[in-house]
């Protein structure tokens, strides 16, 4: 690009253990591999970071090749525009996306909140999350988190739910619900499982059937929200999912980056679907462009952070579960 520095791309992979273990319906995790990206120009340095999805078969070995494999039309002066049009949807591209909009905070001196044309970002009620177990094991979860977050969000299996939930609202009976079926609730009745959760002040249902089988969902009358979150990826997957969800989860690494996630949003509010915004496994520097995607959202995950033993020096800021840009960042 004419009368413009030379950019560079690099990226390697960085292994965060996590404060005991991460555990959902699909497994447990002790520690997040995540991607750093880094692209330098004139004496600036952007950094994204971003997670495999894992259930699309994405490695951090898989994302870091990517994201180098772009490295070319970066130093050609590629934008965010072209780069949706470049790459594909996923963490790879979010790394990248989100590298190029710090880069570019920093090199004009101008909030990454300005360059989007966005309020600036307020602080955000986020969720905490109780990792999948036997019900006792969740109760003494929710009771030793709910001090400081109001908010949790359950991970549920299929069998035995009712008696997860119950065991949380035992531990903590003042505490918000929302729940995450991760798929689980494929071959049940999902308007029947809903109902059986009331009681409970459950107030939002994420992703209850198979990524693929939201047909399944078609005549169903849920008395508690569904969310889609496997099942919606980015702003193609919005035809599928109005009309059989109540609202969708957005991730920046699934939507791959900022810039389709704020396009998602914007978007997924004009068919009047509400809005989560979620996180995979990752430190503060996912976090803190997640913050301005979530600006608005009735509902915030952005907890990762939260679930690793440790966090990089510039971090997000969690007060009573209220997350905070990093202060000394351009994100916030």
């Amino acid at each position: 690009m004419a009368g413009q520095l030379q950019r560079s791309l690099t990226a390697r992979i960085e292994t965060w253990p996590v404060a005991g273990s991460f555990v959902i319906a699909r497994g447990a995790k002790t520690h997040v591999d995540v991607v750093l990206v880094e692209i330098a120009e004139g004496g600036h340095v952007g950094r994204g970071e971003a997670t495999a999805i894992y259930y699309h078969g994405e490695t951090a070995q898989s994302v870091r090749d990517q994201a180098e494999a772009i490295a070319g039309r970066i130093a050609a002066g590629i934008d965010r525009a072209g780069l949706l049009a470049a790459m594909p949807r996923g963490a790879a591209r979010n790394a990248v996306d989100c590298a190029l909009w710090d880069l570019e905070a920093k090199r004009s001196g101008t909030p990454a909140w300005v360059l989007a044309g966005l309020d600036a970002p307020a602080p955000l009620q986020s969720a905490f999350t109780i990792s999948l177990g036997d019900p006792a094991r969740m109760e003494a979860d929710a009771r030793a988190a709910a001090p400081a977050y109001p908010l949790l969000k359950l991970k549920l299996a299929g069998e035995g739910d009712i008696d997860r939930v119950a065991a949380v609202r035992r531990g903590a009976p003042a505490a918000r619900l929302i729940v995450d079926a991760n798929e689980s609730w494929t071959d049940r009745d999902v308007a029947a499982e809903a109902a059986r959760l009331l009681p409970f002040g459950v107030e939002l249902i994420e992703q209850p059937v198979r990524a693929g089988a939201d047909h399944l969902l078609d005549r169903v009358v849920s008395p508690i929200p569904l969310c889609a979150d496997e099942s919606c990826q980015d702003r193609g997957d919005l035809p599928r999912c109005a009309g059989r969800y109540a609202a969708i989860n957005i991730k920046l690494d699934k939507a791959g980056g900022l810039t389709e996630a704020l396009a998602l949003a914007t978007e997924a509010r004009a068919l009047g679907l509400e809005l989560m915004v979620g996180c995979m496994l990752s430190t503060s520097l996912g976090i803190a462009p997640a913050i301005l995607a979530a600006q608005g959202a009735r509902w915030v995950d952005i907890d990762g952070p939260l679930l690793l033993a440790a966090d990089r020096e510039e971090r997000v800021r969690f007060e009573q579960g209220v997350a905070w840009p990093p202060p000394s960042s351009l994100w916030g």
